[in-house]
């Protein structure tokens, strides 16, 4: 026999050999690798923001009526002839005269007082309206926390969905965080 025909063979056999334990080790490493990570927690990733609304209502407003008598001259001529009156009852002689224009005078100032308080406590109601623009509170969902086991070790990473029970694993390893999507023709 001749030795390069069976050192050939030799080869060729080892040669096949090596490369078909190498195509099944792969194969095995390959089968082995998780193709899903297994989802422990998702929260909710939420912002807040605000949306307006006007918000209204009646108020009942005091107004201070319109004084037509600034000088309050009805009250002090009113007080002042009753006061006269009065103070022309007391004495006699120049002590009637002195009397009555006291009277006249402290008559004049308290009806002038009289009617500044009856002024003042003279006040009409009306209801208004009034608005104002209220900022309500809103909550959106932006993501998910997701926190998963992957070959035994713990991790977390933002989605953009709510993973379920697991998580796809890509060949090398890599997890699929984006929600798959489907064309229609």
């Amino acid at each position: 026999m001749n030795t390069n025909l069976l050192l050939g063979g030799i080869f060729g056999a080892v040669a096949v050999t090596a490369v078909g334990s190498y195509a099944g080790y792969n194969t095995y490493v390959e089968a082995s690798k998780p193709r899903f990570a297994e989802v422990i927690e998702s929260k909710p990733v939420t912002e807040t923001y605000y949306t307006s609304r006007e918000e209204c209502y009646d108020e009942v407003v005091q107004h201070q009526s319109e004084v037509k008598d600034q000088n309050k001259l009805a009250g002090t001529i009113i007080g002042a002839v009753i006061g006269g009156v009065i103070g022309k009852q007391v004495g006699g002689g120049n002590g009637k005269k002195l009397a009555t224009a006291a009277g006249a005078a402290a008559g004049g100032y308290a009806g002038n007082k009289v009617q500044g308080n009856m002024q003042q406590k003279d006040v009409y109601t009306t209801t208004e309206r009034r608005c104002n623009t209220v900022q309500d509170p809103q909550q959106r969902v932006t993501g998910y926390s997701v926190s998963y086991t992957l070959n035994g070790e713990k991790g977390t990473v933002i989605m953009d969905h709510e993973p379920g029970a697991t998580i796809p694993v890509q060949d090398d390893g890599q997890l699929v965080l984006s929600k798959p999507t489907t064309e229609t023709l």
